[in-house]
């Protein structure tokens, strides 16, 4: 199967670096809906038959305008949604507390699934719904799946998975709204990214850039 993770449009809090991870969520700013409008034509060359949403109405916004172009419901599923802050909800993502939520889901993908966000879920808990839903999604038979959804969720969720994108390589990388990382593979098998944000991937260690802070404010 392939599959592309699309993080969502900009919301408000986006644009104040606010850890915002609760449901329903904010909607799209203006330019979040053009990013949402745009969608289609940037995947263009995708043959998408499935598309999936989280249940924050931010991806819900954000698959809308792909849904309609290509005759497609939006399946909206909890597990894909962003990993939730819990005590460090709406933090600033640039603060001493902020930059504690990103720590703690790159501690996730290098397998310390135990530690548990403050006040939240543990990474067995995130990677468990968020593996559910993938496997969902395989078990339909589609070629090509679509899934929007949160940018730290993504980093976590294809760091922990896929053989070729490891811990410093997610933290350098941060998805701009609606960057999309494409992998290729299944559940029984594992998976392989193709390309985060349109480039190909290099892992750290291999040309690709490693310590750089762990930036990127879930949402």
């Amino acid at each position: 199967m392939r599959l592309l993770l699309v993080r969502h449009g900009q919301t408000p809090t986006n644009v104040d670096y606010l850890l915002d991870t609760a449901v329903p969520g904010p909607g799209l700013t203006e330019l979040g809906a053009r990013q949402a409008a745009a969608l289609p034509q940037a995947l263009a060359d995708e043959d998408v038959e499935t598309l999936y949403a989280s249940t924050l109405v931010r991806t819900q916004l954000t698959a809308a305008p792909l849904a309609a172009a290509r005759g497609l419901d939006v399946l909206v599923r909890d597990g894909i949604r962003e990993i939730s802050a819990g005590d460090l909800e709406m933090v600033p993502g640039d603060s001493e507390r902020g930059e504690l939520y990103m720590r703690t889901v790159f501690a996730w993908a290098a397998g310390d699934l135990a530690l548990r966000m403050p006040g939240g879920e543990s990474g067995a808990e995130f990677l468990a719904r968020y593996d559910a839903v993938v496997a969902e999604a395989a078990a339909s038979g589609a070629g090509t799946v679509a899934m929007v959804s949160h940018g730290a969720a993504i980093r976590a969720w294809a760091a922990a998975r896929a053989v070729n994108v490891d811990v410093p390589y997610a933290a350098a990388h941060r998805l701009a709204n609606t960057g999309t990382v494409v992998l290729d593979g299944s559940p029984a098998d594992g998976w392989k990214a193709l390309s985060w944000a349109g480039a190909t991937v290099v892992p750290a260690g291999e040309g690709g850039p490693a310590g750089q802070p762990l930036a990127g404010a879930g949402g």
